[in-house]
């Protein structure tokens, strides 16, 4: 392949930047809604730049990467984590945290289950990787998938295929889901559901402050330097501590994510969680996203294209966590809302949970996103186990 047309990292950095912005502006314009909404920027902000890279414009390989690799994952899970409202989500009730926490289960059990039956059928040796990260796209989203794969060390040729899988096999889940609300009152019949919870809680979330405020250029200096101090930190600190694991599943990386996280949520009891109201959180996923840009500019056109067997064992890996969901939900007799929110919540993150959660039930849209937000939480933490028993199998 001839030598890339752009390979100064930082016109790199700004070409990758500038692809992600062309394609947010893109999702703006009313003759795209449909596009994206059943594609959304995300999705697009990792196809691209592999794309760029196929074209010959951008490297395969580029210090800018791994800059963008080692630094803008802590960045954007500090933020996300000091503006994460856990009595909001405490007060969901027992029957949401259940089924959302079903929903986790049936991902962690499916991953390994999965990879015993279908690890054989691929050539890479190194696909467990890959099957490790996915799982943390499906306990929690974007943020979890990165932080997995940055901990096991999967290449962006490895995770290519599994992206594919996220993509065809999570969207297409979540199309079932919104099919499924035509049914929910026959569901709801059959498990005999308490319909007073979901009533409670729409009482309950009027009380959550959705206040938003203008941000300003000293909160944004405060915002962004406590953010880039933090990630900085838990990198130092997280490159001191052991591995562990063999093959290693808690890596310096992994240290510096667990550190970030649990620090950003111990962080979010106190004023710093008001951070929110100027858009915290929002920063956040703009770096999350510029990072998926550089994650994407790194893979292989070619590794998609055996997307196929990979999507199999998608479905089969997405059927155990149905399957789990629906048996849980009969035993606690769970609306079928809760159902679909409590998976989109695991499956598809805070971009997906919202609009599933809005179907059954419009007024009930910040179910979703409180949901997705436990979601994450939880899924920093269930990723890595789910990843060590993949390892296991792969063993």
């Amino acid at each position: 392949m001839p030598d890339a047309l752009v390979t100064e990292p930082t016109a790199l950095f700004a070409l990758l930047a500038a692809a992600m912005g062309l394609v947010f502006w893109l999702s703006t314009l009313p003759a795209l809604e449909k596009v994206f909404e059943y594609l959304p920027p995300v999705i697009w902000a990792y196809f691209v730049p592999m794309l760029l890279t196929t074209a010959g414009v951008t490297p395969a390989d580029s210090a800018a990467y791994d800059w963008m690799s080692r630094y803008l994952l802590p960045f954007a899970l500090f933020l996300l984590m000091i503006t994460v409202d856990v009595p909001a989500i405490m007060r969901l009730g027992k029957i949401a945290l259940i089924m959302m926490l079903a929903g986790t289960v049936g991902i962690v059990i499916g991953g390994p289950l999965t990879f015993a039956l279908f690890g054989g059928w691929f050539n890479d040796p190194e696909v467990w990787k890959g099957f490790a990260s996915l799982s943390g796209s499906w306990i929690g989203g974007t943020a979890n998938l990165v932080a997995v794969q940055q901990s096991v060390g999967a290449s962006a040729e490895t995770l290519a295929p599994l992206l594919v899988v996220d993509v065809v096999v999570g969207y297409g889940w979540m199309g079932v889901l919104i099919f499924l609300s035509a049914f929910q009152n026959r569901f709801d019949r059959w498990v005999g559901a308490d319909m007073s919870v979901v009533e409670s809680l729409n009482k309950q979330l009027q009380e959550i402050d959705q206040e938003r405020t203008p941000v300003t250029i000293a909160t944004l200096a405060v915002i962004v330097g406590m953010a880039f101090g933090a990630a900085v930190l838990s990198r130092v600190i997280g490159d001191g501590l052991p591995a562990l694991g063999d093959p290693t599943i808690i890596s310096g990386s992994t240290w510096a994510v667990l550190l970030v996280v649990t620090i950003g949520l111990v962080l979010s009891f106190t004023p710093l969680r008001k951070l929110e109201r100027p858009g915290a959180s929002r920063i956040g996923y703009f770096a999350l996203y510029l990072l998926l840009t550089g994650i994407g500019a790194q893979a292989d056109l070619g590794k998609v294209l055996e997307a196929p067997l990979y999507v199999v064992a998608g479905v089969f890996w997405i059927s155990i966590h149905v399957i789990i969901l629906f048996l849980v939900a009969k035993w606690v007799k769970a609306p079928l809302f809760f159902v679909a929110t409590g998976s989109m919540a695991n499956v598809g993150g805070a971009a997906s949970a919202p609009i599933v959660a809005g179907v059954y039930l419009p007024a009930m849209a910040p179910v979703g996103l409180l949901m997705a937000v436990a979601g994450y939480v939880l899924g920093i933490y269930a990723a890595f186990g789910c990843a060590y028993l993949i390892s296991l199998v792969a063993m």
